[in-house]
């Protein structure tokens, strides 16, 4: 399954509220959704047709999220879907998961892109081939060493691979806590050792899987619960469909 069609299933299924992008570039994603949109690119050039509520800003994530409110332009500052495609760097994916998972609850879904680069040379932190990956999977590394209360599901998209990040706790700081530690890990140069994991997607599972799996009516109704309920019930959703154990590790 190619990316944009996870994406289009994902919309489908989970019907957000609210949908967040950073990383709009040509609008290839943004034209999927059809609901409230707030989307962040300093450089982006949209070329599709746009057929949603939306706020487009031209600045860098970093600036977005430093405004006072930043999802202003919502009902209610939640992030029900939100897709991270921005700068292909562990640190800058990292923050940008840290400050979009603020605005989520139990149901929210945050998706990765280019988290399981072909070979090396998409790994490299500096570009230097078609199909761009980065070093994104440091930052999957550093999530699932420490929020092991999250379920992260590595999916075998083309070309680049996506993350699936469920269950989001937006109480939780343990990531911006250790942000200053890690980050200095993140840079090394090119070409870099890529962990035989993401190269050959020994963790990786269909896309397919998780769409087809019975637990999209769960992360909807958690919109309705306290958090705490909501993140129980979506926990016991994912375990009774089999995606909390060794694929999620």
């Amino acid at each position: 399954m190619k990316r944009h069609a996870l994406l289009t299933r994902l919309h489908e299924l989970l019907r957000p509220r609210t949908y967040f992008e950073v990383g709009v570039r040509t609008g290839g994603s943004l034209e999927l959704s059809r609901t409230s949109t707030v989307a962040v690119d300093p450089v982006y050039e949209v070329q599709y047709e746009v057929q949603c509520d939306l706020h487009l800003v031209r600045t860098t994530s970093d600036e977005f999220f430093a405004r006072e409110h930043p999802f202003a332009h919502f009902p209610e500052p939640i992030v029900d879907l939100a897709f991270i495609d921005g700068m292909h760097q562990a640190e800058y994916a990292l923050r940008d998961f840290v400050n979009t998972e603020r605005f989520c609850h139990p149901g929210s879904v945050v998706v990765f892109d280019d988290v399981l680069p072909r070979n090396v040379v998409e790994a490299n932190r500096k570009r230097a081939s078609h199909a761009w990956a980065g070093d994104v999977y440091k930052a999957v590394d550093t999530i699932r060493e420490l929020r092991p209360d999250l379920v992260l599901l590595e999916l075998d998209t083309e070309p680049t691979g996506t993350l699936v990040v469920l269950n989001p706790d937006p109480t939780s700081r343990v990531l911006t806590r250790a942000y200053d530690r890690i980050v200095p890990s993140y840079v090394t140069p090119d070409p870099q050792p890529v962990p035989e994991a993401y190269l050959t997607r020994a963790r990786a599972i269909p896309a397919e899987r998780l769409v087809d799996a019975p637990i999209w009516e769960t992360l909807v109704a958690a919109r309705r619960q306290p958090r705490a309920q909501a993140s129980a019930a979506v926990r016991r959703a994912l375990e009774s469909a089999g995606l909390t154990g060794k694929a999620a590790a």
